[in-house]
């Protein structure tokens, strides 16, 4: 089977319900990044860190991964699909997707404040002050904040320096490091992209434009890429 790897942004879960912080509407209308996302935000007030990321985890519970999630899915029967996503939402999960690389952390875990190994499953329950580790330091959410490095960043490159095919769907390829995945592609890998809006994309080789939402883009992708197998 050849290897089938999809980086997804926003735009993968925006048709699920999932608010985005960069669209008009999105999360950064709502709250300062600066007050909700960062390391010093936390030190500073994590009674609204938590109340933020507790009222994102409410919301995912309500929402269902959408036809491009369950196309992505679907393409494990005719490729070997690995899937690195910058959501911190679960619906690649629910879709049954089997092989996701969760790069900016997951809202459905908590982990230590002070031991970051320490990483706990919640599903969709609040973190509250006062849950602890076992180590006796408050719970956190698993979210890679900004100014935080990004762990599975080397585990990411190495996969897409595997890749036969690399699409990049939902995404605005400026949030980086994940947006320099795509120059770890093979010069023979296929290079697509999944998005209704212009995109810049930072490499000089020929790219695939699929200029739809994520749902509609999927099933497009899905009929080009069973054509040439």
């Amino acid at each position: 089977m050849k290897k089938l790897v999809i980086l997804t942004g926003a735009g993968m879960s925006s048709e699920s319900g999932i608010k985005t912080f960069r669209d008009s509407g999105g999360l950064w209308e709502e709250y300062d990044v600066s007050e909700v996302a960062t390391p010093e935000a936390w030190r500073r007030n994590q009674e609204l860190v938590l109340r933020f990321y507790n009222e994102r985890r409410r919301q995912l519970a309500d929402c269902k991964p959408n036809d491009g999630h369950l196309g992505l899915a679907a393409l494990e029967k005719h490729f070997h699909v690995q899937i690195i996503t910058q959501n911190i939402d679960d619906l690649h999960e629910r879709a049954g997707s089997t092989r996701i690389l969760h790069l900016h952390g997951e809202l459905t875990k908590a982990r230590s404040s002070s031991d970051p190994e320490l990483i706990y499953y919640i599903g969709y329950k609040d973190i509250k002050s006062g849950d602890f580790c076992k180590k006796g330091s408050q719970l956190r959410p698993h979210i890679v904040w900004f100014g935080e490095e990004v762990p599975m960043m080397d585990e990411a490159v190495n996969l897409t320096a595997d890749a036969d095919i690399f699409v990049v769907v939902g995404t605005s390829l400026n949030v980086y490091p994940a947006a320099g995945l795509i120059h770890y592609a093979p010069a023979s890998a296929s290079l697509w992209l999944i998005d209704p809006k212009e995109v810049v994309v930072p490499v000089s080789r020929k790219v695939e434009v699929i200029m739809q939402n994520a749902s509609k883009g999927v099933e497009i992708l899905t009929e080009k890429l069973l054509a040439d197998l």
